[in-house]
């Protein structure tokens, strides 16, 4: 049952303590005095939050007596009730006494109630903020545990012997050995590979890993925006600097004074704009639009494209001055297609972190799963093989993600365009029966895995026989992977993507 916020109520007068009661104790424990003396003993007993005092009594006045109250018992609140309206008394009682509410007689009883719950109110919002004061002093020293508890996890996410996902003979090796030669270097970085590769992963990994680690990493994304958009956005602008501007607003170049700044898809940006980052980087300053002041500011580039600088510029579509003063430092990452032997580590921590997202687990993949998630060649690169898991937990109904549950284009392991898949059929070898036999070998293999190596399902698919499908598995040497498992959390080398 809840509890009644205590009040007392104190008057010499009988009849007037009795009314107060009947008004007030439907909502209030009501605590009763007729004289300062039993009030005090009562506020010493019980937890009073509010003392209702008559001002006229005999021995002491309630000024008086509200004045010894606010001593002895500062945090209850103070009210005071008379038939007497002089401007003197009313002063002394707000002054003297620290009076909350001054009431005259006759009370209109839906104003009373009404104050008596906004003096309650009162109370327990001056009991909240002593709480949170006392909390507060002992906030510095927490609040910065908790922050250099979540630097460290996330330096642990980018970290490049155990953060970047890859096996021991992967490619991305060498791309993990030149970021941590460069991250403590404050020289420019350009990214290039394609997109979904992890350009921004590794961006993160050299600040991370970098003296500005415990400073900010902000992004922008240079292709999804005009120019005058894109300038605002990194470098500021003023109230009023163009329509819509009504405050004034920092840029991330601003933001990330003393951290680093990764502009993504630098390649997209006009000649126009180029000049205007060319300078933000040769003088270290900017000028947020509508200002004629500039700002100094301390950032490190990090920049990423997916397109070859070097033929932009030759074509004149990119500033030669920028790109040197981009590239400093040029790292290519890998696409997918180039580390296969990494995709079943790639896609067990993809997995976990889509099981997150989704809230459903299963206990991993199946062998034709991984054996086909590594045949395909994922032009859309990491960012393809994380949606494809995701579409796969999505549909599962099993324990484990079987390969039927892949996109036909990952179950052919095959290119999607047709004249590439055409083109395949030409780079095989041998006689024209040879080369149909391989063609039915990879129908007859993806059909079987497809109807998870059912045989009935598969040969009615195919128009044979249940014989007739037995004999070409015989004859193709086709069976049901059964050796190809996941590696251990303990031969992982990484996290990330």
């Amino acid at each position: 049952m809840k509890t009644l916020p205590s009040i007392l109520l104190v008057d010499d007068e009988v009849r007037v303590i009795e009314s107060l009661q009947r008004l007030l104790e439907d909502d209030f424990d009501v605590h009763l005095a007729n004289s300062a003396d039993e009030a005090m003993s009562v506020l010493a007993e019980e937890w009073i939050q509010l003392v209702i005092s008559d001002q006229r009594m005999p021995g002491i006045s309630g000024v008086d007596f509200l004045k010894e109250v606010r001593q002895r018992f500062p945090e209850v609140i103070r009210m005071i009730i008379s038939g007497y309206t002089d401007s003197e008394d009313i002063i002394t009682a707000l002054n003297d006494a620290g009076i909350h509410q001054y009431i005259t007689k006759p009370w209109d009883p839906d104003n009373l109630l009404l104050t008596v719950r906004n003096a309650i109110n009162l109370f327990q919002l001056q009991r909240e903020n002593q709480r949170l004061s006392v909390e507060l002093k002992m906030l510095p020293s927490s609040i910065e545990e908790g922050l250099s508890e979540i630097r460290q996890r996330i330096k642990n996410n980018y970290d490049l012997d155990n953060g970047i996902i890859r096996g021991p003979d992967s490619c991305m090796n060498k791309v993990c050995d030149t970021i941590r030669q460069v991250a403590s270097f404050d020289v420019s970085v350009l990214l290039s590979g394609a997109s979904g590769t992890g350009k921004e992963l590794s961006a993160r990994a050299i600040h991370y890993n970098s003296l500005r680690s415990d400073k900010v990493f902000v992004v922008e994304n240079c292709g999804a925006l005009p120019d005058e958009l894109l300038e605002s956005e990194l470098f500021g602008y003023k109230k009023g600097a163009f329509t819509g501007a009504g405050s004034d607003r920092i840029g991330l170049f601003e933001e990330a004074d003393g951290g680093t700044i990764f502009l993504d898809e630098i390649g997209e940006t006009s000649p126009a704009f180029q000049v205007k980052l060319l300078r933000v980087l040769q003088e270290g300053e900017i000028r947020p639009l509508g200002s004629n002041m500039r700002k100094q500011v301390d950032v490190r580039v990090v920049a990423a494209t997916n397109k070859d600088l070097e033929e932009e510029v030759r074509a004149g579509r990119f500033r030669q001055d920028l790109y040197y003063r981009l590239s400093t430092f040029c790292i290519k990452i890998p696409p997918l297609s180039e580390r296969s032997n990494d995709i079943p580590l790639l896609a067990r921590a993809l997995l976990e972190i889509t099981m997150d997202e989704l809230g459903k687990r299963v206990m991993g993949f199946s062998d034709e799963t991984i054996a086909c998630l590594q045949s395909y060649h994922w032009p859309g690169n990491v960012r393809e093989l994380q949606n494809e898991i995701k579409r796969m937990l999505v549909m599962a109904t099993d324990d484990y993600l079987g390969a039927e549950l892949l996109s036909p284009q990952v179950l052919r392991a095959a290119p999607q365009e047709e004249e590439e898949d055409l083109n395949w059929l030409t780079t095989l070898d041998g006689s024209l029966k040879e080369r149909l036999d391989a063609l039915e070998a990879r129908i007859v293999n993806e059909s079987m895995i497809r109807n998870r190596w059912n045989k009935s399902k598969s040969a009615k698919e195919l128009g044979l026989s249940r014989v007739g499908l037995r004999n070409k598995l015989v004859r193709y040497g086709l069976e049901k992977v059964e050796t190809l498992e996941l590696p251990d959390e303990g031969e992982l080398q990484s996290t990330g993507g």
